[in-house]
């Protein structure tokens, strides 16, 4: 899993993906202090994620082992909201 934050939504008016209701974000990489990298992917938000909230990010052939997502064309999943991070007894990050 990977460490993003939610700069954008993506709209489609036309997918083959074949999931009802299908809601696209377009998601930063980050480090674990929320620092944004410049490495964006576009991921199916499962957790009804908002602008600027720090996410977990499942991607490649994980991402397709829900049942929701299994066997569709599909490369990063948001799998999880981040609360909060805490490394060597101090807190990083904190919504």
């Amino acid at each position: 899993m990977v460490l993003g934050k939610v700069v954008g939504t993506i709209v489609s008016s036309t997918q083959s993906i074949g999931i009802e209701g299908a809601r696209y974000l377009l998601v930063d990489k980050c480090n674990q202090k929320g620092e944004r990298k410049g490495d964006y992917v576009v991921a199916l938000d499962q957790v009804g994620a908002g602008y600027e909230e720090m996410i977990l990010l499942s991607e490649g052939s994980p991402a397709r082992e829900t049942p929701t997502t299994i066997n569709k064309p599909l490369d990063a999943l948001i799998v999880g909201i981040v609360d909060l991070i805490e490394e060597n007894n101090a807190v990083v990050y904190k919504k």
